[in-house]
């Protein structure tokens, strides 16, 4: 395209000039064919020599300097071609004469004032060529980054829920441990609370998000297990608003917030508790909200696994759009409030 629209330009000033005759056709031709040549045999010598892969100071000195050499080579060439046909094609003897100093000197001239004209034309061949590679590998670069991170961000998920599984199955089976002496009944009702749990669990680790009904069948399992242990002294209440219900949601974040309640709150409380439940639309946000009877303290913060896995899954699926934050929202409740964003409620 690049040497076809030179030829163009040059035909159609030779046209406006009144200078398109046999002699600049077979100019044009030479400089045409010596052009498609010169432009493939440097990058030819571009791709042998790896320049492109060298830093970019040495390339820039490599670029120039070829460019240089080329262009010299291909004007060298074309006046040897012209004076080659002229020879051909003349009958004049003193074309046929022995070439001495003076001829030599004038034919250096010509090849340099020839080679500005290459040299222009190649630089600019090199530079498009160079800025094409350059921001096709600079693409590259940022897909390469762009997986890369994907492949971080789904590795560290993966890791974070590995922690979370494990963490759930041994309080769980702390849980039915207190229950096996005391009444056997009620504990191998607890292991079927559990394999209903764990089914669950496996099922969610497929995806990166469930719905809220899912991820709340799995809350009331664990509760209808933690249920065995606390009898009366737990409460459990849900205010969940039914449109909330397929809203996606990271798995086993609930049921982790839920856990966590149970563990640090109404587990410490002699007459146990109420753990509350409340789901809902707010101000463009899905609202998470778990509250628990209890009193929080700096370990939590600092120590929950459970707490500091919402934190960082929240941040990798959702960025610095999602929020999370649990306080003491009086002298005995502890609330902790998730809010996720929603495009439509």
């Amino acid at each position: 395209m690049g040497w076809g629209s030179f030829s163009l330009t040059n035909t159609f000033f030779a046209f406006s000039f009144k200078q398109l005759d046999k002699i600049f056709f077979y100019h044009l031709l030479i400089f045409l064919a010596l052009g498609l040549m010169i432009s493939h045999l440097m990058r030819e010598i571009i791709i042998r020599a790896a320049i492109l892969q060298k830093n970019l100071r040495r390339q820039s000195f490599l670029f120039v300097g070829l460019t240089l050499i080329m262009a010299l080579l291909a004007s060298y060439f074309k006046l040897e071609t012209v004076e080659q046909l002229e020879i051909l094609t003349s009958k004049d003897a003193q074309l046929l004469h022995r070439p001495d100093f003076s001829y030599w000197i004038n034919k250096m001239v010509l090849v340099l004032s020839g080679g500005f004209s290459y040299f222009i034309l190649f630089f600019i061949w090199n530079l498009i060529y160079f800025m094409f590679h350059y921001v096709t590998k600079s693409q590259k670069q940022q897909m390469d980054t762009l997986r890369l991170e994907s492949l971080v961000k789904e590795l560290e998920l993966q890791t974070i829920k590995a922690h979370i599984n494990p963490h759930f199955i041994f309080n769980s089976l702390n849980s039915i441990r207190a229950l096996v002496d005391e009444n056997p009944q009620r504990a191998r009702r607890a292991v079927t609370e559990l394999s209903n749990i764990l089914r669950s669990s496996m099922h969610a680790e497929k995806a990166e998000t469930v719905t809220l009904e899912r991820e709340l069948n799995i809350v009331k399992d664990y509760l209808a297990l933690e249920n065995m242990r606390f009898e009366d002294r737990l409460k459990v209440v849900y205010e969940i608003d039914e449109d909330t219900l397929d809203q996606p949601v990271p798995p086993m974040m609930l049921q982790t917030l839920v856990e966590n309640a149970i563990k640090h709150g109404i587990s410490k409380q002699i007459h146990g508790g109420i753990v509350k439940l409340i789901s809902v639309f707010k101000d463009g946000y899905h609202e998470l909200v778990v509250q628990n009877t209890g009193q929080l303290n700096g370990r939590v913060n600092a120590e929950g696994f459970g707490l500091s896995s919402t934190t960082n899954r929240l941040g990798l699926l959702y960025g610095s759009k999602a929020k999370f934050d649990i306080r003491q929202i009086n002298g005995s409740l502890v609330e902790a409030r998730v809010q996720i964003p929603v495009e439509d409620v």
